[in-house]
């Protein structure tokens, strides 16, 4: 029944019962429950028809309420969206840098505020849907291989946000979510073999294979900084931080072009410096697209993803597109398409949306459903596109 009205809706009794094969008896009754509980409502009646009107359904899409959080390095993005996906509150602050317990509390007062200012009430939020620069491990609820977080690794995150929401809490690795948010509504629609890269504060990589996501023995993989390539994998760093990580990421960009000009700039001056003619500048653009050339290829050669999408505040520059389009040419034996994302960096939001609203819906409507799974609703991608 919701996944016609989820799908479908506006849609009559008629239509759902021709849908699911119910009887409108059955059907007549399930809805009346559903409006009871405040989740369907009526939105009007079929009209082009010959006969009789009938009266059409759909979910009220403020019944309940998801969080959903692209967790940084540097940035925490957080978002509420409802129950068709719409962002209705949105928030941007530097990551506390104290890391552990402060993140939790940053996060969970940017939301509840985030949430104030819409006039959403908190009980009306079911889930929150958090996206981590690492692996979450489920048995102990801790965030693995996340440098750029401190104490995640040490400490029952999960545990702690659930009880700085005061509802459940699901943790994902962000660049997994990002994927996700760009197969559902971006620049991987209809791709079941997709992989994104994001490269900024850190790197990572999300992989769709065969229209699944690929998470790995202990959700680890993809995580791209740990490839042996740029650095010496061998030194102690590396294990810390990742050899292609030291290599790609901002703090090496940084690093290298300090060694090359004598003088340090972040990462915005040094590509600004580039596209003014500043040698050493070009220089480290074209040795960073080189080695994200070389990890690309990795992917493309286990995997073999029909488009390699580019993400991160770094890997969304045209400049490093470019440039990497031209260095896959020279190191691999085939063409990868790659392309940067649509979604720019509400990606692992809209990702966020999208596993939140499939764990909703389920837990809400599909305990008993035969595959355990309701798909996602249609969104406005007009209005979406213009809110990125």
């Amino acid at each position: 029944m919701m996944e016609a009205i989820v799908q479908g809706g506006p849609i009559s009794r008629a239509s759902i019962s021709k849908l699911t094969g119910l009887s409108k008896q059955t059907i007549s009754e399930i809805v009346r429950v559903l409006e009871l509980e405040g989740w369907v409502q009526e939105t009007g009646r079929t009209s082009g028809h010959v006969g009789r009107t009938a009266v059409t359904y759909e979910l009220v899409h403020d019944a309940a309420y998801i969080v959903a959080v692209d967790l940084g390095g540097t940035k925490v993005r957080v978002a509420i969206t409802d129950l068709a996906c719409e962002i209705f509150a949105e928030d941007i602050a530097p990551t506390d840098p104290r890391g552990g317990r402060f993140i939790v509390d940053q996060i969970a007062k940017l939301a509840f505020q985030a949430a104030a200012r819409q006039g959403i009430a908190r009980d009306k939020i079911k889930l929150a849907v958090i996206g981590v620069p690492g692996a979450p491990d489920s048995a102990t609820g801790r965030v693995l291989l996340a440098p750029n977080i401190a104490d995640f690794d040490k400490m029952d995150v999960v545990s702690a946000f659930s009880h700085a929401f005061g509802f459940d809490v699901m943790l994902e690795n962000d660049v997994n979510l990002a994927v996700l948010g760009e197969n559902w509504l971006g620049q991987g629609q209809s791709i079941d073999n997709l992989a994104y890269v994001a490269l900024g504060t850190g790197v990572g990589s999300g992989l769709m294979v065969g229209g699944h996501l690929v998470r790995g023995a202990i959700n680890a993989a993809g995580e791209m900084g740990f490839l042996p390539l740029g650095a010496d994998p061998f030194e102690a760093e590396s294990l810390r931080t990742g050899a292609f990580e030291r290599a790609v990421a901002s703090r090496g960009i940084v690093d290298r072009y300090a060694a090359l000009a004598g003088r340090r700039l972040t990462v915005p001056e040094i590509f600004e410096a580039a596209n003014g003619g500043d040698q050493p500048a070009q220089t480290v653009l074209d040795e960073i697209a080189r080695h994200l050339a070389r990890g690309i290829g990795a992917i493309a050669a286990i995997a073999n993803p029909e488009k390699v999408i580019l993400g991160g505040s770094i890997g969304l520059r045209p400049e490093i597109l470019s440039r990497v389009k031209v260095f896959l040419l020279q190191c691999f034996p085939y063409p990868v398409n790659v392309e940067t994302g649509e979604l720019g960096s509400r990606a692992a939001i809209i990702g966020a949306a999208a596993i939140g609203l499939g764990q909703l819906h389920n837990a809400l409507f599909g305990v008993d459903a035969p595959d355990g799974r309701i798909s996602l609703p249609k969104v406005d991608m007009g209005a979406l596109r213009e809110a990125v």
